[in-house]
Order: C-alpha cells, then sequence, then structure tokens
C-alpha cells in the first residue's frame, strides 16, 4: 500500500524538518502505518550487506575443539582413577627423603598447593658440625626427630610416604621412617 502526500510547499530544492513532516491538513490515502514516516528518498536498494560466510566441514575452526579425534577420545579417556583424584585430600602431607653421598634431606610438603611444612637436613648449620658423621644410621635418626618436631609444631601429625618403584623400607630409610613414627607421627 502506498501513501500519497501533497509535495511540500517551499519552492527550495531543501529541505527543512519541518518540511519533511506532513502537516495535519494532508491526509493520506491508506491507513497502513508507512503512511506515518515521512519519504526520505533512500532506497534499501542502496545499502549492500557483506555476505554471510560459511564455515566448511574440514574448517580449522572445528578441528581446534578438539586434538584428538571422537573415535580416538572415545578409545583413550583423558580421565584419572577415583585413587588418583581423592589420594591428594585423602592423605595430604608426603614426606620425601633423599639420601646423597654426603647428607641426607627430607621435607613435609602438603601435596594440594605444594607448600612445604617442615624441613630437616644434615647440611644445615646447626647439625652440620654437630654430627660425627653426616649419612650414617644416627644422623637418620636426628633428621627423623627434627621432622617430627617441625611437623608437630606446624600442626601435621599424620603424613605419608609412597616408596618410588623397586625401593623398600629398610636401612637408612627405615630408620627415618621408624623415628618419626616413634616421636608421635602417624603414617597413613
Amino acid at each position: 500500500m502506498a501513501c500519497v502526500l501533497s509535495p511540500p510547499s517551499s519552492s527550495s530544492s531543501l529541505l527543512l524538518p519541518t518540511e519533511l513532516l506532513p502537516s495535519r491538513s494532508v491526509k493520506p490515502t491508506s491507513l497502513s502505518w508507512t503512511c506515518s514516516f515521512p519519504k526520505l528518498g533512500i532506497s534499501s536498494g542502496s545499502i549492500t550487506h557483506p555476505p554471510i560466510p560459511t564455515l566448511k566441514k574440514d574448517s580449522f575452526i572445528q578441528a581446534a575443539w578438539t586434538r584428538r579425534s571422537r573415535g580416538e577420545a572415545a578409545k583413550k579417556p583423558n580421565k584419572k582413577s577415583w585413587k588418583q583424584r581423592t589420594d591428594m585430600f585423602m592423605r595430604p602431607f608426603l614426606l620425601n627423603v633423599f639420601f646423597s653421598k654426603r647428607f641426607i634431606h627430607a621435607k613435609v610438603m602438603h601435596r594440594g598447593t605444594s607448600k612445604v611444612i617442615s624441613v630437616a637436613t644434615t647440611n644445615s648449620k646447626d647439625l652440620r658440625f654437630s654430627l660425627p658423621s653426616l649419612t650414617d644410621h644416627n644422623a637418620c635418626r636426628v633428621v627423623g626427630k627434627l621432622i617430627a618436631e617441625r611437623s608437630k609444631e606446624a600442626d601435621v601429625f599424620a603424613m605419608s610416604y609412597e616408596p618410588r618403584k623397586d625401593e623398600r623400607i629398610e636401612g637408612k630409610l627405615g630408620i627415618v621412617i621408624d623415628t618419626i613414627r616413634e616421636n608421635g607421627i602417624m603414617f597413613v
């Protein structure tokens, strides 16, 4: 439906905003809502819209979602076991003991935050000159006792030790763990 309006009364070629609006005396011939807007001479054909890009099936964007294909992901799910997911919370404090040729190092760490709770080593200034040997069984007992005392000060009364592959809890390692246990720390 088209609206028919009378041309503006002004003879100038430039239209003023008041001249664009229809006057009350001009009555539209149609009752559609488009008749209430003035004609500005802008056609919808002059505005061009850019084409909408279409993604192909083998596009790099689709490949960026996953590194593995769906069939490969189904064969090998990247999911940890229940023990791997909960062990950090069930046994949060872990004892780490290292024996070098010259020294004995032991520390207790929090698994979740990797924060060191207590440390004892025969290389420290207070033990280096007071012990006759820095790697014998007596040094292992001293390190175990220091770890137990410092862990109690930090309110840690239970810890765990995970032996490495093919490692037995005997000898110097057994002495350190037994000394920690004798000084009131539980192993879980």
